[in-house]
């Protein structure tokens, strides 16, 4: 019998034939349900965590042959254990996700060298394919980032990501443009001007709340731009409405008004710490192939597959009914296959493309989307989806069920998962708090702690990590894992 070792690795090089052979590529239904079959086997084998998990669920690998049925681990887990499917010792990139409980222990998500090649390969990937398209191999230009860097924040996935995308596709003058006391706006407006007066296009990526307090620093101070043909504006981490209302549309207005970049020149991309592959819209990509707009919309690459699930029971939706996000991703060799969101969205075209709409998200004792997202369903009531999560897990929804049962009880500026002692902020929430640290006071002591945890955790040595994972198998069971065990022995 092959080491798990030997098997994950040769797993990871056919994974990554798959990548390489790109987003247009065909892998049938049976291949990719094959693959799944010997990931989830791999991982159950080398996965304390989730082969527990998979045990209480009585879901093990002989027991099943369709992808759909790998058991699906709730993303908050990723907050509160480590979730590492080979020797953490092995391991060389660590992501710090926000919202964990613990004062000593911070969520990461760790791979190994493997997992890395993945993680950048697949991403590579869907950057150059949907914010790249027209871009032919070793094409590079000007790229501006307004988000943090990874020198001050190293083990945020967002910093990490973007660095990627300026290695893989910038010049040398590119640059990151959000420092600690907020955009550098000298630098920023010098360099849009530069593209304007010489005629090259730029691409600007970021965090969509750097652009709308941007955007609306500029209609104060009446300054517009025209950005030459062919430059491009690329968004992610979702707008929380810090800056007041504003819409997708009212956002590509304003990349319009102060750019002159057109809407089909705007990209978004949705990423999620926990599953390895982004998913960016296609409107770039679709215009540079001459194909005709259509409603927004993310293709789902060959080796991944998404569903939305009913919020009730986690069956999996049609096309077109909003549920919470799962993705089954085979560049998550590190970690673990299924990973179920509290990102509310629909599948269109048979399931081969996605769409995000909101987040399950507490507002005056009710779950809603974020405030601008469209809310393209009606309203839901606290009860289903905290049924839903606790029949599932009872991961980390202690404080959100408190809030739901008891309206008084405001919502903190920030989720409230990540409002409890000793969290984390998430990427977003970060950007938000360094854009508003000159004028609030708060915002700056939550920017410093959270920039202070991003080092802090990124310099703690690896032994330590090893440690925690050790006490885990011995004495710190995720809760649902108890409750689900309880459930079984009354039975």
């Amino acid at each position: 019998m092959s080491a798990p070792g030997s098997v994950s690795h040769a797993l990871t090089e056919e994974i990554l034939a798959i990548i390489e052979a790109g987003v247009d590529a065909d892998l049938s239904d049976e291949r990719f349900n094959d693959y799944c079959m010997q990931l989830f086997s791999l991982q159950y084998q080398t996965n304390a965590i989730f082969r527990e998990f998979c045990d209480v669920k009585k879901v093990r690998p002989e027991d099943i042959s369709r992808w759909q049925d790998v058991p699906m681990v709730y993303n908050d887990v990723f907050k509160t254990h480590l979730v590492a499917s080979f020797p953490l010792e092995q391991s060389v990139m660590a992501c710090l996700t926000g919202g964990t409980t613990s004062l000593t222990q911070r969520g990461r998500i760790f791979r190994d060298e493997d997992g890395k090649k993945l993680v950048f390969g697949a991403n590579k990937m869907m950057t150059g394919s949907y914010l790249f398209p027209d871009f032919e191999e070793g094409k590079r230009c000007r790229i501006l980032i307004l988000a943090p860097s990874p020198e001050m924040a190293p083990s945020m996935g967002m910093a990490i990501g973007m660095d990627q995308t300026r290695k893989a596709f910038g010049t040398p003058d590119s640059m990151f443009l959000l420092g600690k006391s907020g955009i550098d706006i000298k630098n920023l407006l010098k360099a849009l001007r530069e593209s304007e007066a010489s005629g090259v296009p730029v691409a600007l990526i970021g965090a969509t709340a750097a652009y709308v307090y941007f955007f609306q620093a500029c209609r104060r101070r009446k300054i517009s731009f025209k950005l030459p043909a062919g430059s491009r504006v690329c968004d992610g981490g979702g707008y929380r409405g810090r800056f007041g209302v504003v819409t997708r549309n009212d956002y590509y207005d304003m990349v319009q008004e102060i750019l002159d970049v057109p809407r089909n020149h705007c990209v978004n991309v949705l990423g999620e710490a926990e599953t390895a592959t982004n998913l960016f819209d296609d409107a770039l990509r679709r215009h540079v192939k001459g194909l005709p707009e259509k409603k927004l919309a993310r293709p789902v690459p060959p080796w991944s597959r998404v569903l939305a699930m009913n919020i009730d029971d986690l069956s999996p939706l049609p096309d077109g009914e909003v549920g919470l996000l799962a993705h089954w991703d085979l560049a998550n060799v590190p970690t673990v296959l299924a990973v179920i969101t509290d990102n509310l969205g629909y599948t269109t075209d048979d399931g081969k493309s996605c769409e995000m709409v909101g987040r399950a998200k507490i507002e005056n004792g009710k779950v809603s989307p974020l405030p601008d997202e469209e809310r393209t369903m009606g309203p839901m009531g606290d009860s289903a989806i905290f049924r839903m999560l606790e029949t599932y897990t009872n991961f980390s929804i202690d404080l959100k069920m408190r809030l739901a049962k008891d309206p008084k009880v405001a919502p903190s500026p920030r989720e409230e998962i990540e409002a409890r002692p000793g969290s984390v902020a998430s990427c977003p929430q970060v950007v938000d708090e360094i854009l508003t640290s000159q004028a609030d006071q708060e915002a700056a002591e939550l920017r410093d702690r959270a920039l202070g945890t991003f080092k802090d955790q990124t310099e703690r040595p690896l032994d330590w990590f090893v440690a925690e994972a050790e006490k885990q198998k011995l004495t710190d069971h995720p809760a649902g894992l108890q409750s689900e065990r309880a459930k079984t022995q009354k039975k």
